[in-house]
């Protein structure tokens, strides 16, 4: 998988004052034996917002523990075959009609105990097009770092679709969606079995219950995060 990166991570670093020292971090990195599954098995992330809330033995990869910024975002993509693109893409009859994939991160918080399933939506990156980079691993640099704080969690929005997705895991693979559970189970017993609904949270400062979680497939993404350096000085 190539990764084609813009020149723009160091020059988002300098865009944040007193952060010379800090230590980069990239969220959601960590290499978990999870690959993108297009062209062999393309499935692709369509319509919703999400995060990862389990990769293999690490929980929570994009939790912000600790107040910092995020200066890029990396997006890792299948190859999709020409018919692939054309079901996810275009308005004939018998596909989706999607348009081209798109998908930016989003920060969002998630509520407490009997609100836990609430998150509202309180930043976000511009939104990417990404036909361009299939079969590679992007990353989008901001313009204008976004501030977040301990608590807080970065997801990944999906206007569109995007073939960033790892499926046939195991189990302790899981993520969780902002779609909205079914009244009636599917075919397969599930009530998050509608992946054609419009999910996506897109408007700052909403609020939005993510009733789905899914097991045995992983997001494709990760966060360049710069956390604010530690002081040394107890006085400041």
């Amino acid at each position: 998988m190539k990764r084609l990166c813009t020149t723009a991570v160091c020059v988002g670093l300098l865009g944040v004052p007193a952060l010379a020292d800090a230590r980069v971090r990239e969220l959601g990195s960590e290499p978990a034996g999870a690959k993108v599954g297009c062209p062999a098995d393309c499935q692709a992330i369509t319509r919703t917002t999400g995060y990862q809330t389990r990769a293999g033995s690490i929980k929570n990869p994009y939790y912000i523990r600790r107040g910092g910024y995020i200066v890029a975002w990396t997006i890792t993509l299948g190859a999709p075959a020409p018919d692939q693109i054309s079901y996810f893409q275009d308005s004939a009859a018998g596909s989706l009609g999607l348009g081209p994939p798109s998908a930016r991160i989003s920060v969002v918080r998630k509520g407490k105990k009997k609100k836990r399933l609430m998150h509202r939506l309180l930043d976000a990156s511009p939104v990417q097009r990404l036909d361009r980079y299939y079969g590679s691993s992007p990353s989008f640099a901001l313009r204008k770092p976004i501030r977040v704080e301990r608590g807080q969690t970065v997801a990944l929005t999906v206007p569109t679709w995007a073939p960033a997705f790892a499926v046939g895991l195991a189990r302790d693979f899981s993520w969780f969606s902002s779609r909205h559970k079914t009244e009636e189970p599917d075919q397969n017993g599930s009530r998050c079995g509608d992946v054609s609904q419009d999910a996506a949270q897109d408007s700052m400062g909403s609020l939005r219950r993510y009733e789905c979680r899914y097991r045995t497939a992983r997001l494709l993404y990760s966060v360049t995060f710069v956390p604010d350096p530690r002081p040394t000085d107890a006085k400041n």
